[in-house]
């Protein structure tokens, strides 16, 4: 295996980890990684499709049916479509997310990256983002394979993870700091 510096474990790890061998097999990680990425974009905007990977009173047969009518008009490639049928065919669709989550690690294991997720209260221009990707890459010194979420609750600011370092620099946690403070001095 080509990613055997990079240690996934545990369900998803064992989909994630069959997927990227596949992948690396067919030399389509970088269509692959793009088509998860629009797969967990998908999730993300509908609440009925979390609604159906999430709940157990989906039947297997719902589930699979949906899934692959879902993931065929998307355009999603065979290897993605198969694997998300199989997930389906488990009832194992819960740990989509986290399948899709280990397949990115592996690729920035496999292409030496470093992983970086941002989570912001607005969406990034595409300037603030590269500002902050180069930022990054200065800071660790070595390629950043950066992930954006958005997360309105932040209010302001963001909160940066590399590995298991986290900086937290979003106004909802300074709101909380400050109020920790005042009821500290009452």
């Amino acid at each position: 295996m080509e990613s055997g510096q990079t240690k996934i474990s545990g369900l998803s790890g064992r989909y994630a980890t069959a997927l990227f061998e596949l992948a690396c097999d067919e030399n389509s990680i970088d269509s692959i990684a793009k088509d998860l990425l629009q797969l967990q974009k998908m999730i993300d905007e509908s609440e009925d499709l979390r609604r159906l990977i999430e709940s157990p009173l989906f039947s297997r047969d719902a589930q699979s049916r949906a899934m692959a009518v879902l993931t065929q008009k998307a355009g999603l490639s065979k290897l993605v479509c198969n694997t998300v049928g199989v997930m389906a065919s488990n009832r194992r669709l819960f740990v989509i997310e986290n399948v899709i989550r280990d397949f990115r690690t592996l690729v920035s294991g496999h292409r030496g990256e470093v992983e970086a997720e941002i989570t912001t209260a607005n969406q990034l221009s595409d300037d603030q983002r590269a500002a902050l990707e180069t930022a990054l890459r200065e800071a660790i010194g070595s390629s950043v394979a950066v992930t954006a979420k958005i997360d309105p609750n932040l209010l302001g600011g963001m909160v940066v993870r590399v590995g298991s370092r986290m900086v937290d620099s979003s106004l909802r946690s300074k709101l909380q700091r400050l109020q920790l403070a005042m009821k500290g001095a009452a």
